[in-house]
């Protein structure tokens, strides 16, 4: 199970079909090139996502997956909250998450040590990606503030 995080814009997205490859890395599904897809894996095809061309009512700016196996020490991190159930404490919209993953950061960053007594025994997820996380959805907050953020757990 994972817990995904969207930032959208309330306006219809206009981008064309697209084809697109996932892969797991570090307890997280990420979107890999095709070149990286053939560097990885040369004697394997993907499985390949087309986007439809369809428009739909938001423009996703932003999509991030994370294993629930680092809820523990998102929980420690001041971070929980903010990331797996941020409308029970009324953020609707990126701004509103600066502040949370600003200080939850610093907090990771401030004693790695303490954070990483809690790396799943299973391998499904590490400090090192719970603070990649946060890292790449405070920048998408910061550059996309007035999008609604939405999360699927």
């Amino acid at each position: 199970m994972s817990l995904d995080v969207y930032l959208e814009l309330d306006q219809p997205d206009y981008r064309q079909a697209c084809k697109r490859i996932f892969t797991r890395r570090d307890g997280a599904t990420v979107e890999i090139s095709r070149e990286e897809w053939d560097r990885l894996y040369p004697d394997r095809e993907p499985v390949v996502l087309t986007m439809p061309d369809e428009l739909s009512e938001h423009t996703e700016v932003f999509s991030r997956n994370i294993t629930h196996n680092l809820g523990k020490m998102a929980e420690e991190a001041g971070l929980y909250m903010a990331c797996w159930r941020p409308d029970e404490i009324g953020i609707n919209r990126a701004e509103q998450m600066i502040a949370p993953l600003s200080e939850g950061l610093e907090a990771l960053h401030a004693d790695p040590g303490r954070f990483k007594a809690f790396n799943p025994s299973n391998g499904w997820g590490n400090y090192e990606g719970l603070v990649a996380f946060v890292t790449e959805y405070l920048a998408a907050c910061r550059s996309h503030p007035e999008a609604y953020v939405r999360v699927s757990r």
